[in-house]
């Protein structure tokens, strides 16, 4: 686990916190997943370890066009079937099947599955080349292809249970028996063409639209390699480069260490893409902290959950759902990273607007600078790293290699850091874990993006999708509001009980075409329906993020999930913005001039928003000061600056000018008479004030 320590030049000197995580985020998450998941020991780690050597050995083969096989040009589909086979098997070994289930060895059944989902694999691997030429996907596949892809989708069906859990299993699966009988006359809109057994299994696993469709697709081409990006970064010592840096910078002001904790937990995900992997990293120093700051235990708790969510909204490295984004667009990932820019940047002010105005109602100081890192003594333990990030934007934005840009960043990277780093330099043992780290992150992922493929199948096979979103329109009576909230209501319910990834691909499905027919930007479609699902991790009663921090805080679980509710509310306006005018999403003409434009109203809007949330104002004080008006002047100034920050025109009945200015003839005659209310309670006696 990473560790605080302390260090001192001298004896008159005050002692410094100083952050120190030789394994980072990759070792905390084996630390934590102990519980659910076993450790692999001996020939079975060892086993673990080579399939990962070869599926990155694979990528870097399929990504570069190395021909490691000579004389033999291999199929995309070929390609992810042998990711599959290596990968999904693990699944079985790693997962157990049940709560009573043994970690500490391997049941004999769990085995059978490992041995049964590998042959299958490969099986169908051997075939799909066939299947291609012969067209079998869609009829007169051979009786053992078949076979092989029933027992396939069995296994994908138990590999998705043990990684996404019930919830999951029983979202998906109904969906992909559905087209066996879609004809039937009690699924009303959902009614589409039905196949039989052999139909429907041929299609599954051999047609490029379900098992090897877009999620799969996405993992292979680019999830790979940020993967391995993220896992380098963080055993080379990035977690304690980017927590110090955040101390030296942000600890002395007001409210310094939960500042802290935004500025740390957004680097940290702007490279590793995972929620709980920040928490864990992240949390175990900036919760403590804060406490010894003065934050209650499940507000410091919340503050880590809410930072650490943006780790999927911030570019450039962003959670798997944001590979699938692109593959769902046919769009290069760098394009749905810069649309990210703003959304990400607006997310993170509002959370850092919400901390100061908290600091400042309750009188909470910064960390003295004597206890904090030195700046400069940060940077040169770390600089190597603004290189390498350097390195991996330039890749991404200009040349447009995201497929290469993760390698080349890694390389970069592991080079510097064996010659300038002597406490992180690799050795054999470090890629032994680097690889096995990995590979638990593909298992995982394979269990849920291959079984969650089958959802895009099962409507692709039955041609229900543009029948569907008209039924949409309809109930919606063409009202893009309504739809938006139906939307935002289904994303943030499905999001509950799936992960963020499978309920985005969920609603990409049913409802961004009804949303994309009335006129909507499409990135602006894919990103709210992206965002509303994410909520789930600081909404209760799931909030996986909220429950991780209240862990490391010591605070309820569910008291924790409400206060980041609390905290992190402004994301649940942000998505709204970027639909009604795609600017905010770097979409449409001008996007550049107009997104900022728009930035910086809803910046503004922000302010008083957090300001009213929290209780506190900027420029005008504790609005405990304004008296039997403080509840009033709160809920206005929060109706004052979500109008202000909603962008004008488009959908909207009014202009972006009308829009502003009926939001300030909220704010102007609000902040005004808080003000005089404020400065007439500081200069009465304190004998004469009412108690």
């Amino acid at each position: 686990m990473s560790s605080v320590s302390t260090s001192t030049d001298s004896q008159n000197e005050p002692k410094r916190v100083v952050f120190d995580d030789p394994h980072g985020a990759a070792g905390n998450m084996q630390e934590a997943e102990v519980t659910r998941v076993r450790t692999l020991r001996g020939a079975w780690r060892w086993t673990l370890i080579a399939a990962t050597a070869a599926t990155i050995l694979l990528c870097i083969n399929q990504q570069f066009s190395l021909r490691f096989f000579i004389g033999y040009t291999q199929l995309n589909t070929e390609y992810f079937y042998l990711l599959i086979a290596l990968m999904l098997p693990f699944t079985f070994l790693i997962f157990p099947g049940t709560e009573r289930a043994p970690l500490d060895r391997i049941p004999w059944y769990d085995l059978l599955f490992f041995a049964v989902t590998f042959a299958a694999a490969l099986l169908l691997m051997s075939n799909v080349r066939k299947a291609a030429e012969a067209g079998w996907e869609f009829g007169g596949a051979p009786n053992t292809v078949i076979a092989a892809g029933l027992v396939m989708w069995a296994m994908l069906m138990e590999a998705l249970r043990r990684t996404g859990g019930w919830s999951l299993l029983l979202s998906v699966l109904p969906f992909t028996v559905y087209p066996l009988f879609a004809e039937s006359s009690w699924l009303g809109p959902f009614r589409g063409t039905q196949s039989t057994i052999e139909q429907a299994t041929a299609y599954h696993v051999l047609s490029g639209e379900s098992l090897l469709g877009i999620p799969i697709q996405a993992f292979a081409d680019t999830v790979i390699g940020f993967l391995v990006f993220g896992t380098a970064l963080m055993m080379t010592g990035a977690g304690k480069f980017f927590i110090n840096l955040a101390f030296a910078l942000c600890g002395t002001f007001r409210g310094g260490a939960a500042k802290v904790c935004i500025f740390a937990s957004g680097l940290l995900g702007m490279m590793s893409g995972s929620i709980i992997s920040n928490v864990l990293t992240a949390g175990t120093m900036t919760i403590p902290v804060m406490k010894k700051s003065g934050f209650r235990a499940s507000y410091a708790g919340a503050i880590e959950a809410c930072a650490s969510t943006g780790a999927v909204l911030a570019p450039p490295v962003m959670g798997a759902t944001a590979f699938v984004i692109a593959q769902f667009l046919n769009v290069s990932y760098a394009d749905v990273a810069v649309a990210a820019i703003i959304p990400a940047a607006l997310y993170y002010i509002g959370l850092f607007m919400q901390v100061d105005a908290y600091a400042a109602r309750h009188g909470l100081k910064g960390i003295p600078r004597a206890e904090l890192p030195r700046i400069m003594d940060t940077i040169k333990d770390g600089w190597y790293y603004v290189f390498v990030i350097a390195l991996l934007i330039v890749m991404l934005l200009y040349f447009k290699r995201e497929s290469h840009a993760p390698f080349y960043a890694t390389a970069l990277l592991l080079v510097l850091n064996q010659f300038f780093s002597k406490d992180t330099r690799w050795t054999l043992a470090t890629i032994g874990k680097f690889l096995e780290v990995n590979g638990r992150t593909f298992v995982e992922l394979v269990g849920i993006l291959a079984g969650c493929g089958l959802l895009i199948g099962a409507f692709s096979m039955t041609g229900v999708v543009s029948s569907l979103a008209n039924d949409l329109l309809h109930i919606a009576g063409d009202n893009p509001f309504l739809l938006l909230g139906m939307c935002a209501l289904t994303s943030l319910i499905l999001g509950l009980g799936l992960t963020t990834t499978a309920c985005y691909i969920f609603l990409a499905i049913l409802v961004a075409p009804a949303l994309e027919k009335l006129g909507l930007n499409k990135m602006a479609v894919h990103m709210f329906i992206f965002y509303w699902g994410m909520l789930s991790s600081i909404t209760p009663p799931v909030a996986i993020a909220s429950f991780a921090a209240a862990g490391i805080a010591g605070s309820p679980a569910m008291k924790t999930g409400w206060e980041s509710m609390w905290v992190g509310s402004i994301i649940y306006f942000i998505p709204f913005f970027f639909v009604l005018n795609p600017a905010l999403v770097l979409q449409g003409p001008s996007p550049y001039l107009a997104g900022l434009g728009l930035m910086g109203l809803a910046a503004f809007g922000t302010l008083f928003i957090c300001g009213g949330i929290q209780g506190y104002q900027p420029f005008v004080g504790d609005l405990r000061g304004t008296g039997a008006l403080e509840w009033p002047i709160r809920i206005l100034l929060v109706i004052g600056g979500f109008v202000v920050a909603t962008p004008g025109g488009g959908i909207m009945p009014l202009s972006q000018m009308q829009v502003t200015l009926l939001g300030l003839a909220i704010l102007v005659p609000t902040v005004l008479i808080a003000l005089l209310q404020v400065r007439r309670q500081a200069i009465v006696p304190d004998g004469l004030r009412a108690p």
